[in-house]
């Protein structure tokens, strides 16, 4: 199905309150990066989608993900209503399943049907959905252009690939903390890694990866160093390649960082200047 063109490497910006990530939209686009993410969580409104939008000119922007517990398909309507028609065609939506539904699967079936019987909608060719399980991934390859995962190894993007056969869109969101001293780098990694653990399905998935308790529950250098990428610019794209060599279509890099570790956008600027990889 997927008619969906991502280019190779991506980046998630952190929404701030300051707006420099509309600055930092800009500057990434000029430095290649081929789409452009925004953490849903941060998302109480879809209007930074908007934003990021008009200030950029060719590149992708998407959320990772829109929560459908916050979000509905009337929000969804009424961003694209706010679009003009160049900008709605770099729109593409990352949707996952409702954590709080009692049925979280069902849910989101139902959340798509209505997305399609929209006046203005977002087709299937440019939405992505959240997936780490077979049926997910299953949903994604039937009624999207392809997946979103995250805190996964190169082996679990193979195995997608396979369950989503060669023509849906495969998108990693791969975490990577740019920073010599990989003993601090992978402190700042078990952070947000800790509190994902706590939510969704990210500890089943690690399981189904071949992790066991204690690894997970210590997060063990074994499992943060297979599912984020920590080092320098070198390190971070044969973390990206490792990736793409495995079956994805799309990295996107989402930085960690504590202290005086370098950000998002530094972390693109030296991305960018050591890569070599087509965006």
């Amino acid at each position: 199905m997927s008619e969906l063109e991502l280019g190779s490497l991506g980046l998630v910006l952190n929404i701030a309150d300051d707006r420099a990530h509309i600055e930092h939209a800009v500057e990434a686009e000029r430095l290649g990066f081929s789409a452009l993410w925004l953490f849903g969580g941060q998302l109480e409104l879809l209007e930074p989608l908007a934003e990021v939008l008009r200030a950029t000119e060719k590149v992708a922007v998407a959320p990772a993900i829109v929560s459908l517990d916050v979000h509905g398909v009337d929000d969804v309507v009424r961003l694209i209503e706010a679009l003009d028609d160049g900008e709605a065609e770099r729109l593409v939506g990352g949707f996952g399943a409702p954590q709080q539904a009692a049925r979280p699967l069902a849910g989101l079936a139902e959340f798509l049907d209505e997305l399609d019987g929209a006046d203005v909608s977002l087709p299937a060719a440019r939405r992505l959905v959240a997936a780490l399980g077979p049926r997910k991934l299953e949903i994604a390859r039937d009624r999207a252009a392809g997946a979103i995962t995250m805190l996964v190894t190169p082996g679990y993007t193979a195995w997608a690939r396979e369950v989503l056969g060669p023509d849906a869109t495969l998108v990693v969101i791969q975490p990577v903390v740019l920073d010599a001293d990989l003993d601090r780098a992978r402190r700042t990694v078990r952070g947000p890694l800790g509190f994902l653990l706590s939510v969704g399905g990210y500890a089943a998935n690690m399981r189904r990866m071949g992790f066991g308790d204690d690894d997970i529950a210590a997060m063990s250098d074994e499992l943060v160093d297979a599912i984020a990428t920590v080092g320098d610019a070198d390190a971070i794209l044969a973390g990206v390649r490792a990736h793409l060599d495995a079956g994805a279509d799309h990295v996107a890099l989402s930085v960690f960082s504590e202290g005086d570790q370098p950000t998002a956008i530094e972390v693109a600027r030296a991305v960018a200047a050591a890569s070599t990889l087509p965006r």
